[in-house]
């Protein structure tokens, strides 16, 4: 039951239950009191109280008999029951920050993480949009999507990437269910087992971790202020003949580096006689101070597929992504789109369709940056007196890629620190090479607590 249902009539029904089954004053297989006899003893309206009960039904906490009465189910709850806490043990592996941030609980400090802290999110927005698809009809509310995903966002879509200089119609665009679903359909159709794909050294923990459930092989790139290394990618390329290469233009995650025009024309003109197909993740666009070049722009989406999502900007929760590519590739994803998952979400894409172009949206954003760059400086100060420096102090978005003091080993570091209380995200799972262990990723907007800075300092004396 959420902390919004439990402020309600019938939430504050359905916890006196829960409370009674916890206690073993409702024992499994118990007649609970009719409808009528607990509105009177708790003072609330007979249709207050059934649906209560129906929805303590559909968790499955009671059962109904009908002509008898609801009944609790069982096993009983036990009488305490003791939160998850971190996996200490866990090796330090691509998934490493994604099972610590996402199991422990909200009272766990996760300057690690990957997101915005919920409060920065576009709550605002996402409300009036629930609000206006609550008056929508039963189509939206309840059918499947089209193949594509929905037409009007798709055409949103195309507006928002002419404006970085990509040319793509809406029937270039394809939704999926995030990101992450966008890179996976990519990979399904592009690799067979292995396979080898370029990625940046260092790059976003999770391609190592997809790419890996894919079987392929992974050959990592060293990445500079500007973009990939032009000489190595060029070894690259000759010596392991890659499939694919992913990468972010826009903001690098981890380093928050920009490419460069310079780097983009290059590394298109080194991919030109290859077989190589570079998949742009540009989820971090709105982040942006100034746009950054985007080698789907130069590339025209001949040979790049470009995704994104706005999981980072409005929320988490809502799961939709978009891959814009040329006309052929999106036909052979959509039936592979289908053939794996059927319909998309409507309701998620129809939420960002109406939360995206919301007058409120371009000013949230416009107040994100701002609160980032004053996080970033204040995060900045706070990690220099503990002797961890910045690779470089990126113009936008959330994330430093920060060299820790000598002798100090990222991965140690981490462990220490989450059995304080604190998530951390060590180089090693950005990257493959022994250098990633000098390294950790601050996201700066989780990192202002100032016990952060205090755990810090008690784990590097330690």
């Amino acid at each position: 039951m959420t902390n919004a249902q439990q402020g309600t009539r019938i939430g504050q029904v359905m916890a006196a239950i829960h409370a009674g089954i916890a206690a073993r004053l409702h024992g499994p297989g118990t007649r609970l009191p009719s409808v009528r006899a607990q509105a009177r003893a708790m003072r609330v309206s007979v249709s207050t109280v059934v649906e209560a009960y129906e929805r303590l039904a559909a968790e499955g906490v009671i059962t109904s008999r009908p002509g008898s009465g609801f009944y609790v189910a069982g096993p009983s709850a036990p009488l305490a029951l003791a939160e998850m806490g971190p996996r200490l043990d866990r090796e330090v592996d691509p998934l490493w920050i994604s099972r610590q941030s996402l199991e422990t609980d909200a009272a766990m400090l996760k300057p690690g993480c990957g997101w915005l802290p919920a409060s920065w999110m576009y709550e605002a927005g996402i409300r009036r949009a629930l609000r206006t698809l609550a008056r929508a009809d039963a189509v939206a509310l309840a059918d499947y999507a089209t193949p594509g995903g929905l037409p009007p966002l798709r055409q949103l879509l195309a507006r928002r990437l002419a404006g970085h200089g990509v040319e793509a119609s809406p029937d270039q665009i394809l939704l999926a269910d995030s990101g992450t679903h966008a890179i996976d359909l990519i990979a399904r159709f592009l690799l067979e087992p292995g396979d080898t794909v370029l990625v940046d050294d260092p790059c976003y923990f999770n391609f190592h971790a997809l790419l890996k459930a894919h079987r392929v092989k992974v050959a990592s790139v060293p990445y500079t202020p500007t973009g990939p290394d032009l000489e190595a990618f060029a070894n690259a390329l000759q010596a392991h003949a890659p499939r694919l290469y992913i990468t972010n233009s826009g903001l690098h995650n981890p380093t928050g580096a920009v490419l460069s025009p310079v780097t983009a024309h290059r590394l298109l003109k080194l991919a030109e006689p290859s077989n190589l197909v570079i998949v742009e993740d540009d989820i971090f666009a709105d982040f942006e101070s100034a746009p950054a070049p985007r080698l789907a722009a130069f590339d025209g989406l001949s040979r790049v597929i470009q995704i994104g999502s706005f999981s980072k900007t409005l929320s988490a929760s809502l799961r939709c992504g978009f891959i814009a590519a040329r006309p052929d590739w999106i036909d052979a994803l959509t039936d592979l789109k289908l053939a794996t998952g059927f319909g998309g979400s409507r309701l998620a894409a129809d939420l960002l369709l109406v939360a995206l172009t919301d007058s409120g949206y371009r000013r949230h954003m416009e107040a994100v940056r701002i609160r980032l760059a004053e996080a970033r400086e204040k995060t900045l100060a706070r990690l220099a007196a503990l002797g961890i420096t910045p690779w470089l102090v990126p113009q936008a978005g959330m994330f430093l890629w920060c060299r820790l003091p000598d002798g100090i080993e990222a991965a140690e570091l981490a462990r220490a620190c989450l059995a304080d209380g604190m998530v951390l995200a060590p180089g090693n799972a950005f990257s493959l090479s022994p250098q990633a262990g000098q390294f950790m990723r601050f996201n700066v907007a989780q990192s202002l607590d100032p016990r952060i800075h205090a755990g810090l300092k008690r784990a590097l004396a330690g």
